[in-house]
């Protein structure tokens, strides 16, 4: 026997719920597929307050934040089924991104402790969120010890299970969940020796720069970074090489620290491993994939959002990017026999820019204006924006400082544009005197 369903939301973290609760607004019926035993995602262990100010105007801790939302949830009609994987996911027809008809719906083959369930859904949303790079993945070198976590393990043991991780650590990376775990470690009674960054600049946003380090005296080392462990049953030291301007390291300039632990919080992932089961193109920057402004990817009836999409800044974004493609997916489900293909237009970036999302626009309906979420290539001074098409510009704004860390979004108008098929809307940067 296979269910039926108008939308299918893999991922029980913030965008997923925000997703289904919009979905099911719509019109739509529901199912939220969750490989945890909870939802909430990630929320659930994070523990700090920051959360929640740009949409709710104050500062949640995550598990306040994420109950906002399972409140509404359980005032819907979503069918949740928690503990289950999505083992296998394939369009019902054309199977290849640029075939025509688009798929006319999605099979999903659910593994639970109940057993194997079959599923159709007219549309899929992917929230599955990112992972964090281990120590293979930034090519440090030695033995594998016990000692060295990922800071949201680090976080996991330390918020969930109740347990110190580390006496004496060492923290590779100024990412935020880095920098946050350096101060929840001190206050618990560790001690950590300093945080380490390749780049020449900190990963993290200031505030918690200021909050997590300054206010705690906890050192961070610029240009530098974790080039080999040592230990066998249990992490005894870990070497700190300076790095060139590549991030390369250089020799002659290792140092030995005795440590516990090795944190690593070097970067996040969107796990894209469904998309790319489905064909969905792939962004070779994000990681994530090619979408339009309502997150639909290129494989028509598929809709990633939050972390799955992009890896932002502020949950706050991640939650909208939710309700928007739950609000799609639901239109999609029930008006795809009006879907049109290859309608679109597009945003072109120059060099000063890491990225923007969304990557292109779909015409199908008139659009008055997008959101778009952008990052620069590199920290700049005092910069102006400008989005043209053609000749035309449509929007300029000036910026006093921009850093790749720092996820910036701005509402591109677009009522009167005209945008057609094909049209590129270029977004550039250039220094101001």
């Amino acid at each position: 026997m296979t269910d039926k369903y108008d939308v299918a939301v893999i991922g029980g973290g913030p965008a997923g719920l925000a997703a289904a609760i919009a979905a099911e607004r719509a019109g739509a019926r529901v199912l939220l597929i969750e490989r945890e035993a909870r939802l909430g995602g990630i929320l659930k262990q994070c523990v700090h307050d920051g959360f929640g100010l740009v949409r709710f105007g104050e500062k949640l801790a995550g598990p306040e934040y994420a109950e906002r939302f399972l409140t509404q949830l359980r005032g819907t009609g979503v069918e949740v089924t928690p503990q289950t994987f999505v083992d296998e996911i394939s369009p019902l027809k054309g199977p290849r991104a640029d075939r025509v008809p688009p798929p006319t719906g999605f099979q999903l083959k659910l593994v639970s402790a109940k057993g194997m369930r079959n599923v159709r859904a007219k549309s899929v949303i992917l929230a599955t969120g990112c992972r964090e790079r281990t120590a293979r993945q930034v090519a440090i070198h030695g033995t594998r010890p016990a000692g060295i976590f990922t800071a949201g393990s680090a976080q996991y043991y330390t918020n969930i299970l109740g347990q110190l991780p580390a006496k004496r650590c060492v923290i590779l990376g100024s990412g935020d969940i880095g920098l946050i775990m350096a101060r929840r470690l001190t206050l618990e009674g560790a001690r950590v020796l300093g945080v380490y960054e390749a780049k020449p600049i900190p990963s993290g946003l200031p505030r918690n720069i200021a909050q997590c380090l300054h206010d705690f005296d906890i050192p961070l080392h610029l240009s530098k970074t974790v080039t080999r462990v040592f230990g066998h049953a249990r992490l005894e030291a870990v070497e700190i090489s300076d790095v060139d301007g590549v991030m390369r390291p250089i020799p002659g300039t290792q140092e030995r620290v005795a440590c516990d632990a090795l944190i690593l919080s070097v970067g996040l992932i969107p796990e894209n491993e469904l998309a790319e089961a489905l064909g969905v193109a792939l962004h070779p920057v994000t990681k994530g994939p090619v979408c339009d402004q309502n997150g639909m990817t290129s494989v028509p009836g598929v809709f990633s959002c939050g972390n799955a999409a992009h890896v932002n800044d502020l949950v706050d974004y991640v939650s909208e990017s939710g309700e928007t493609a739950g609000r799609a997916a639901a239109h999609y489900a029930m008006n795809n026999s009006q879907f049109t293909m290859n309608h679109y237009a597009s945003l072109s970036v120059d060099d000063s820019f890491l990225y923007a999302m969304p990557q292109r626009i779909h015409l199908r309906e008139p659009v008055d204006e997008i959101t778009v979420f952008f990052r620069s290539r590199e920290e700049r001074g005092k910069t102006r924006f400008t989005a043209r098409l053609g000749n035309e510009m449509i929007l300029n704004k000036n910026y006093r400082q921009l850093r790749p860390p720092e996820m910036e979004r701005l509402t591109v108008p677009l009522e009167g544009a005209e945008l057609k098929p094909g049209d590129v809307i270029a977004l550039e940067m250039e220094e101001m005197a």
